[in-house]
């Protein structure tokens, strides 16, 4: 009955205004006031400030400064064998395993397709037929910034508006098609396991979704499918991400999906729902000795399309 109640709360909400209006709070910087909603919050959700760069609460001029907090150097261990993918986030894995042909598992019966999630794009969904995925569930008092799990070249990003639902386990029990009708950026990489993807998929109360390389994605939110192509790895303007390095963060937490190639990687042993996970441990190894090539996009760096969503 209360998992009930909080669906039917969470389908009435006007999540778009109050994800706006926790946005623009979240930006405020209220001195006293700023660190006294900061310290409930870490009261609240046992927030670790010891691993945090500036573990003083009163450090931070905002509430969005203390959520995309960095890190200590040390509170994060990269595992840099050369075959092995990294953990991209903190969280705990909502769900993971094989593709079954484009048909991707969400949770209790539900799936969704890869065309669906990658926004009707049949010849990108193509490449990860029968692969890979993981679905990372950010909560509130995880590590917000989001890491690469290999080295990559990135070729394309796409911004997909959508609803705001949340994403925490009870939505993704409840809600169909949830990862794919919330707004996302989606970013294709060309890796040595192969074609990658990593999406970043907002939700309720989420005020922005950042890359490093572009900043601010979203805000504004305003209906319309938006893509940028970049240059491969020997031209002007390519931007090469290696294992480990931010690619992007969350105010406010949300989920990370990733997509590979079928038999290029093979998931740890350790992942399964509900296990925690942490930036940097073992995700994957590679299995492939030879990396299909893909043929993405070759427009000219930071050219932009739109499209009505």
């Amino acid at each position: 009955m209360l998992d009930k109640l909080k669906l039917g709360i969470n389908a009435l909400l006007p999540k778009k205004q109050l994800t706006e209006l926790a946005g623009w709070g979240a930006s405020r910087q209220a001195g006293w006031l700023t660190k006294a909603v900061i310290d409930i919050f870490v009261w609240y959700y046992k927030v670790n400030m010891q691993e945090a760069a500036k573990p003083d609460t009163g450090s931070y001029r905002s509430f969005n400064e203390f959520f995309v907090r960095p890190l200590k150097d040390e509170a994060r261990v990269i595992d840099h064998a050369p075959n092995i993918l990294v953990q991209p986030a903190d969280g705990a894995v909502s769900q993971c395993g094989r593709i079954d042909e484009n048909q991707i598992f969400q949770a209790k019966g539900h799936y969704y397709t890869l065309e669906a999630l990658l926004a009707g794009n049949e010849e990108r969904a193509q490449h990860f037929y029968n692969g890979q995925f993981i679905t990372t569930y950010l909560a509130p008092r995880d590590y917000h910034r989001v890491h690469m799990p290999c080295n990559g070249i990135l070729r394309e990003m796409v911004y997909v508006p959508g609803d705001l639902y949340s994403v925490n386990p009870l939505t993704a029990q409840n809600i169909p098609n949830l990862f794919a009708r919330n707004e996302r950026v989606i970013c294709y990489f060309d890796t040595d396991m192969g074609p990658m993807v990593q999406i970043l998929v907002g939700a309720t109360i989420v005020g922005s979704i950042e890359t490093v390389w572009a900043g601010t994605i979203t805000p504004p939110r305003e209906g319309v499918i938006q893509r940028w192509h970049y240059p491969q790895a020997d031209e002007k303007g390519a931007i090469v991400l290696l294992k480990g390095q931010e690619m992007g963060r969350f105010k406010l937490g949300s989920t990370v999906i990733n997509l590979f190639a079928p038999d290029q990687v093979r998931l740890s042993e350790a992942l399964e729902a509900q296990a925690p996970t942490r930036m940097g441990q073992p995700l994957a190894e590679k299995i492939a000795t030879k990396a299909p090539t893909s043929t993405p996009p070759q427009n000219e760096s930071g050219t932009v399309e739109q499209t009505e969503a």
